[in-house]
């Protein structure tokens, strides 16, 4: 039989996954918003480039 203890270490090992699991969907995430970010302001500085060479 399983004690207690067994059954208390099991929990802790699966928190501390689901924890791991939802930390990296969150850099997942944050990764995603940042290049998008980044693809943004790059073609917002082309496109002010390119309206500075029209003047």
């Amino acid at each position: 039989m399983s004690s207690h203890v067994d059954a208390a270490v099991a929990a802790r090992i699966a928190a501390a996954r689901q924890k791991r699991e939802r930390r990296r969907q969150q850099r997942t995430e944050l990764n995603e918003a940042r290049a998008h970010g980044l693809e943004a302001r790059h073609a917002a500085k082309l496109a002010r480039w390119a309206a500075e060479d029209d003047e």
